[in-house]
């Protein structure tokens, strides 16, 4: 018969007691110092381990109800109208760029206007939101139109299928916005055509966007618009200055001392003009004369003032020309996207 001594027992279980214990009090002591040398940055600060906002965007969906509906403010008739977000899309390219362009480019035009739409849904214009809608059809938001509107401005030949094309190129990218940091672009800008360089946004928005930088764009001279010649009457010209900047007192003689362009932007528009004693923005030049760009120069003549422009919009974004160009050249939709809103990515919407 075995003798058991329960002294020896006793003493096993109680220095395994103490193992058990002296491990549970190192494990304890890691789970605990672990997160606070984390933590801590040297300064007290308890800021590393904390879920920042920009995680928080990238851990974030972006959602529209299933049964959800675009609240369009139609203008011309001040009425508002709830329709389907992939048929808003399709009036919207339908509307915005020529059916005739390339099928990628199509593609880059819906989710640009997907992602233009999910941002004025999220934060819309006050006189739309006052309105109860989110968004307009006209070039204060983007251009819509209906499919009916819009066939009937296309020849009776073409018109179905330009339709059914501009539908493929929405269906194909359904629900796909484009975001940044996990966030819906707030300022996903377009605009027609450029001078061969979209502008960063900071030249001529004023604000510094991290994905709407200056990029070549090439191939759109064969846009109907890339080099216009406008004359103005040089008495016109004279009294807009007069009117708009007060003691300059422009008159034919001073006009080529008085206007001398002081600066440029990297994309090679305006981006100072001095009037006298005025420093003018280039964009608040071009929005007092009309003229299609801010790549613009100044002919001074007897009876004129001859201006060149180059582009065709505000220049920020994703020219629509361009992009045109891009996709005759085999580029796809995403890398179109991506060449013109830097460090963006395609996400898809939750429906909900």
């Amino acid at each position: 018969m075995k003798i058991i001594n329960a002294r020896t027992t006793s003493i096993k279980i109680s220095n395994n007691v103490k193992i058990i214990a002296a491990m549970t009090l190192i494990i304890f002591t890691i789970l605990i110092a672990l997160p606070i040398a984390f933590l801590e940055n040297g300064k007290g600060k308890i800021d590393s381990f904390n879920l920042s906002d920009k995680d928080i965007m990238k851990s974030s969906k972006i959602t529209f109800p299933s049964n959800g509906k675009v609240k369009l403010y139609h203008r011309s008739e001040d009425r508002v109208e709830e329709i389907d977000l992939e048929e808003y899309v399709m009036g919207v390219v339908a509307s915005e760029v020529p059916a005739n362009f390339e099928e990628e480019a199509l593609k880059a035009q819906a989710v640009a206007a997907r992602t233009f739409y999910m941002s004025k849904r999220n934060n819309p214009n006050k006189e739309e939101k006052e309105k109860g809608a989110e968004i307009c059809d006209t070039t204060h938001c983007q251009v819509y139109m209906s499919k009916d509107e819009r066939i009937s401005k296309w020849s009776k030949s073409e018109a179905e299928s330009n339709w059914e094309k501009i539908q493929k190129a929405v269906l194909d990218t359904k629900g796909q916005v484009l975001t940044y940091d996990g966030s819906v672009l707030e300022y996903p800008q377009f605009f027609a055509t450029s001078s061969g360089k979209t502008e960063d946004a900071k030249d001529v928005f004023s604000m510094d966007v991290p994905y709407l930088k200056s990029e070549d764009s090439k191939g759109e001279e064969i846009a109907p618009k890339y080099k216009t010649s406008t004359q103005i009457p040089i008495n016109d010209f004279i009294n807009k200055i007069n009117s708009k900047y007060k003691g300059v007192n422009a008159n034919k003689s001073n006009l080529s001392s008085l206007i001398k362009i002081l600066s440029f932007t990297e994309a090679g528009s305006v981006k100072e003009i001095k009037i006298g004693n005025e420093i003018v923005k280039g964009t608040e030049f071009r929005t007092l004369f009309n003229l299609n760009s801010t790549n613009f120069t100044l002919d001074f003549q007897q009876d004129s003032v001859e201006v060149n422009c180059k582009g065709y919009g505000h220049g920020v974004g994703m020219s629509q020309w361009g992009a045109n160009a891009m996709a005759k050249s085999g580029s796809k939709y995403d890398e179109i996207l991506k060449h013109y809103y830097s460090g963006v990515e395609i996400q898809e919407i939750n429906y909900n």
